[in-house]
């Protein structure tokens, strides 16, 4: 009877490892609106755990004082952008306050095929788009602790007009209504408490049995038939 359970375990074991030849990256979505915080709490991220990789977005919008080409985005004209996404090579694209937003398909499928994990900074609209193309995406919504808050943040910037300050208000409203549509939600109230929500649900999604016996098969094998011994 106890080598009948053994054998199940084994087989049950061995049913959920997954080749190391096919183990990708997680993919996470870090969404919220204008002002909340989100590219703060992502280049945190960045800064403390080398295995995320950022996606870099296309954009037609201008730079901002201090963004670099290349860096924080790909700064293109609105024809070439155009152009771009009827070549096929947007992942999701959508128009944000008049300006378009693309992810590279061609890069992000590189980078999760190293094995590298990606994160990226879309609004739900790109989410929308992309749970339809990959069913494990795990998605993050951030939130301020009140509007009142992130007006105060969005005038702090010093980088918008009263008139786009309030623009970006009323779309924050439309933007939390689809909060509901994520798996986890992160209240940006204390900067250092949110990087460390931010950091716990990477870490979290590494940590799934299947993976971990993925990358640690022989000892996880070794420990199991150790166990049986005794």
């Amino acid at each position: 009877m106890g080598d009948d359970r053994l054998a199940h375990r084994d087989r049950s074991m061995s049913a959920l490892i997954i080749p190391n030849a096919m183990i990708t990256g997680n993919l996470f979505i870090v969404a919220a609106p204008s002002g909340a915080g989100k590219s703060s709490l992502v280049a945190a991220l960045l800064a403390e755990d080398r295995l995320v990789r950022l996606s870099v977005s296309h954009t037609t919008r201008s730079p901002r004082p201090g963004e670099v080409q290349g860096k924080d985005y790909y700064f293109v004209d609105r024809e070439q952008f155009l152009q771009m996404a009827a070549n096929g090579e947007f992942l999701e694209s959508a128009e944000v306050y008049g300006n378009f937003y693309g992810t590279s398909q061609r890069w992000i499928d590189a980078t999760l095929k190293e094995g590298h994990d990606v994160v990226l900074e879309i609004d739900w609209q790109g989410a929308q788009q992309l749970r339809k193309i990959f069913s494990n995406v795990i998605s993050i919504f951030i939130l301020p602790p009140t509007l009142e808050a992130l007006r105060a943040r969005l005038e702090g910037r010093k980088q918008d007009t009263l008139e786009t300050i309030q623009r970006r208000l009323a779309a924050a409203k439309e933007d939390i209504s689809h909060v509901v549509e994520f798996d986890y939600v992160i209240i940006n109230n204390n900067f250092t408490d949110a990087v460390k929500d931010l950091s716990g649900i990477i870490r979290t999604q590494r940590l799934q049995i299947a993976r971990q016996l993925a990358a640690h098969e022989p000892l996880l094998m070794n420990l199991t038939q150790r166990e049986s011994n005794g």
